[in-house]
């Protein structure tokens, strides 16, 4: 999984709590692997030959084709071929597109697909709509490209036991991006905003207990009391606890083997999770035990995130 993201700022800075970097917008970005199962499999693998396949339960005909109903939990008895001409039953319009439920002649099951070519304010629930084929199958569910308004295309019964189906479709690589918002408010933001602007961690004191909070919060996490103090904390600390890391999964910065650590910057009550660098594996089951001592090192970017922090090294004659 990777991650990107940017920041915005806002004019509202006051003399303590600047908070000037309000959220974050950010990119999830998953690659995975759907295996489709065999009905589904063939209903994606006919595509290519412009065909809609449809499976039977019952009395329902479900495109595109599933293993079991999922109102019934009936499997499939057989396939059948449906034309590819439906009617629209509902659609939404977004800023980028507009998505239809469309019910294929001969189906019971309405299914979601986007609508191509509609002039604005022509379509209407109850319209009628045909296939819209891609001009190059690539073998996924965009092969069907679409539906369109209606043309030549041509409605008939669903045709049982079609002849020479497709091998299904077994495995499919697909990306999943979601794009979101994050809010920071403003202790996050006025963290991330000394990070990339003035290289200053900032945690914040607690008023009664007087512990120092980082990341700063609004209420300390033993007392409940409201938080009062900003400090800035020096980007030296000790290691309490660590793992050398050798499992390779995806968005890792780092390639393994590497080391994670749970680190109290000085002066602070809570842990910070960061890499520690310039050690070999072997070397970190000792040289990072609880205890060590490490500094940040700062990397040439300015995000406005911990990741402006490249990683923390080893500096065994710094003192607490």
């Amino acid at each position: 999984m990777s991650t990107t993201h940017k920041a915005t700022r806002s004019t509202n800075d006051t003399a303590e709590t600047v908070g000037t970097m309000d959220w974050m917008a950010a990119q999830i970005t998953m690659p995975y692997t759907l295996t489709p199962g065999r009905a589904t499999g063939i209903f994606l693998a006919e595509l290519a030959g412009r065909r809609l396949i449809g499976s039977r339960h019952g009395d329902e005909i479900i495109v595109p084709a599933q293993d079991y109903s999922g109102s019934t939990g009936e499997p499939a008895s057989d396939f059948v071929e449906v034309p590819p001409v439906g009617t629209i039953q509902a659609f939404t319009t977004t800023a980028d597109g507009t998505i239809a439920l469309v019910l294929v002649d001969g189906s019971t099951v309405p299914f979601t697909h986007r609508l191509l070519g509609f002039e604005p304010g022509v379509m209407v629930v109850g319209s009628r709509v045909e296939a819209v084929w891609a001009d190059e199958p690539t073998g996924g569910m965009l092969d069907l490209a679409g539906f369109g308004p209606l043309g030549a295309a041509e409605s008939f019964e669903p045709r049982p036991d079609p002849a020479e189906l497709a091998a299904p479709s077994e495995r499919i690589d697909y990306t999943m991006t979601l794009d979101y918002r994050h809010a920071y408010g403003p202790y996050y933001g006025t963290l991330f905003d000394g990070i990339k602007d003035g290289r200053r961690i900032r945690g914040v004191r607690c008023s009664e207990c007087r512990r120092l909070l980082l990341p700063p919060r609004a209420h300390c996490d033993v007392c409940f009391a409201p938080t009062a103090e900003w400090v800035d904390v020096e980007a030296t600390g000790t290691v309490q606890a660590s793992s050398v890391v050798h499992i390779e999964f995806i968005g890792q910065r780092l390639k393994p083997p590497y080391v994670y650590a749970e680190i109290v910057l000085d002066g602070t009550s809570t842990r910070l999770i960061h890499m520690v660098g310039g050690v070999d594996a072997e070397e970190a089951r000792t040289a990072v035990a609880p205890g060590a001592r490490v500094r940040a090192v700062w990397s040439d970017r300015h995000t406005g995130s911990l990741a402006d922090i490249d990683h923390f090294e080893l500096a065994p004659e710094e003192t607490p």
